[in-house]
Formats: structure tokens, sequence, C-alpha cells
């Protein structure tokens, strides 16, 4: 595989390709696909990858981190990824796997993540602006002031998630089990709560706690 030449932006068509552990950081990968390619633990951090396609790609242990990824995802494999300050607007990462990633400070507004798995993902401070969030497994995840708000987080697991002063304004919660989560001093106003399961989940400084 020529890697200068991939980073040099002369490659758009990597379906399939084996690139685990290359070096692809700070480089221009615009609309550049990747179907099913192998990326484990490949430095992609910086990396523009901006309309790419990286649909079932393998990245887990990838680092991404700062990249811009307005890209599609979809079933791509990035558990324990590197994702922290990473440009997700919009990008579509339906049925993605995320487990145990840093997506520290992300911005992933109006981006899709639905029935995709976020278990123990680290989301701290992280804009999910209307983020598409239906179904996903959100157990354990760190949203620690995270920026929900008119997200559609409809039936999702948020077992044991820590929500403390997240931003769920507007947000469609209905359906979603936060059993053991943390929504202390979370900011719910105008969300939907019907049907929501709370058992054992601490709601201090929440509408929820009054109601309770």
């Amino acid at each position: 595989m020529d890697i200068a030449a991939i980073r040099e932006g002369t490659v758009s068509n990597l379906v399939g390709a084996q690139l685990d552990d290359e070096d692809l950081s700070k480089a221009n990968l615009t609309r550049v696909n990747f179907t099913g390619a192998n990326l484990t633990g490949t430095d992609l951090s910086q990396t523009i990858l901006n309309g790419a396609k990286l649909d079932g790609a393998q990245m887990m242990g990838s680092r991404l981190a700062g990249a811009d990824l307005r890209g599609s995802f979809l079933g791509a494999n990035l558990m324990q990824g590197n994702l922290a300050d990473a440009d997700l607007r919009g990008a579509n990462l339906r049925g993605a796997n995320l487990m145990r990633s840093n997506l520290n400070q992300i911005n992933a507004a109006a981006a899709f993540f639905s029935g995709a798995n976020l278990m123990g993902t680290n989301l701290k401070g992280a804009d999910l602006r209307g983020a598409d969030l239906r179904g996903a497994n959100l157990s354990g995840a760190n949203l620690h002031g995270a920026n929900l708000s008119q997200a559609n987080i409809q039936g999702a697991l948020l077992n044991e998630a820590n929500l403390e002063e997240a931003d769920l304004r507007g947000a469609n919660l209905a359906g979603a089990s936060l059993d053991g989560a943390n929504l202390l001093c979370a900011d719910l106003t105008d969300a939907n709560v019907y049907g929501i399961s709370l058992v054992n989940t601490c709601v201090l400084g929440t509408p929820l706690a009054a109601a309770g």
C-alpha cells in the first residue's frame, strides 16, 4: 500500500484496504472510500475525513483526536478509540461500536448515533445538540456537562450513566432507562420524560426530585 500517495490525497478508493497501525495523521482524506477497511490502531489524529465513507471499517484503538470526522461510520468498530475534540457534526454513526472510547469534548451536533454502542464511553463536555441517540446504549457513559439539548434519546439505555450538570433541555427521553444514573443538577426543562425508568437514580436538583 502506497501510504505516501494516500497521504497526498491521490487515492480515493480504499475499500477493504489493510491500513492497520499506519500513520495517516494530518492527511487530507476528504471523500475517500474506506468501506470495510482495516484501520485498527491507525493514527488518524487531526486528519480530514469530511465526506469520507468508513462504513463497516475496523478501527479499534484508532487515534482520531482533533480529526474532521464529518463522514459515514455506519456499523464501524471504533471500540477504545480516541476521538477527543473531533468534529462529528452531522456524522453518521448508526450502529457503530464506540464502547469505552474517548469522545471528550467532541462536537457531534445533529450527528446520528441510533443503535450505537456507547457503553462506558467518555462524553464529558460533548456537544450533542439535536443528535439522534434513539436506542443507543450509553450505559456507564460519562456525560458530565454534556449538551444534549433537543437530542432524541428515545428508548436509549443510560443505566449507571453520569449526566451530572448535563443540558437536556427539550430532549426526548421517552422510554429511556436511567436506572442508577446520576442526574444531579441536570437541566431537564421541557424534556420529554414519559415512561422513563429511574430506579436508584440520583435526581437531586432536577424537577424529577419534586415529582418523586
